[in-house]
């Protein structure tokens, strides 16, 4: 199987992370609400479940949470889901193994440009843990960001990019990494019938 026809694929690991920021930011009751709209039981996402849950399951259950978040808040979502991204980033920090945080002790060490590509290749290499396949690449001065199994719009269709809790991740990490915002945007989406989810990070030559 190619590249670019990878079934969507994520890490139970990623998926609990991605619930925890997401209670966070919604509350556990709110969350309940959003769960029924899609007929999904709270147990769905308790602990033990999502860790047994193998990669196209977490996948699947990925996306369709992240659409019922959008079918609930309507225009807000974008807003909540892009910090739901955000503190999903910092959880990866915070619960990062032991190798991981070594390499980002490294990463800060870096000088600016070299930090930027580096904590995006850590990003991506979080995307394609259990077998997907995203990377980085250099567009001139800017950096692009593909993430070819696209779990985050696994199953759905839509008129424009959907991947909010990535392009949140991908601003929380160069946030991190740089300690200033970063332009990003989602330039092509699975969901509109795209190979590949693509994130442009904009420099301006700076």
């Amino acid at each position: 199987m190619g590249p670019e026809t990878l079934s969507p694929v994520i890490s139970s690991r990623l998926v609990q992370q991605f619930v925890a920021a997401t209670v966070e930011e919604v509350g556990v009751e709110k969350l309940a609400l959003v769960l029924a709209d899609v007929n999904l039981s709270p147990s769905a996402i308790e602990p033990e479940n999502l860790g047994g849950m193998d990669n196209r399951a977490a996948a699947e259950l990925y996306a369709r949470l992240q659409q019922a978040l959008r079918m609930y808040y309507g225009r807000g979502a974008r807003g909540i889901l892009l910090r739901i991204g955000r503190g999903l980033w910092q959880r990866m920090v915070a619960q990062a193994s032991l190798r991981e945080k070594a390499e980002l002790q490294i990463v800060r060490r870096l000088p600016v440009p070299a930090r930027r590509r580096r904590v995006l290749e850590f990003v991506a290499e979080r995307l394609r843990d259990p077998g997907g396949s995203s990377s980085v690449h250099l567009l001139d001065v800017d950096l692009l960001l593909v993430d070819r199994s696209g779990a985050a719009a696994c199953g759905q269709a839509d008129d424009e990019p959907i991947c909010y809790v990535t392009l949140g991740i991908i601003q929380g990490a160069l946030f991190w990494a740089v300690g200033r915002e970063v332009d990003v945007e989602e330039v092509a989406c699975k969901a509109t019938g795209a190979p590949a989810c693509e994130f442009k990070i904009k420099f301006g030559g700076d």
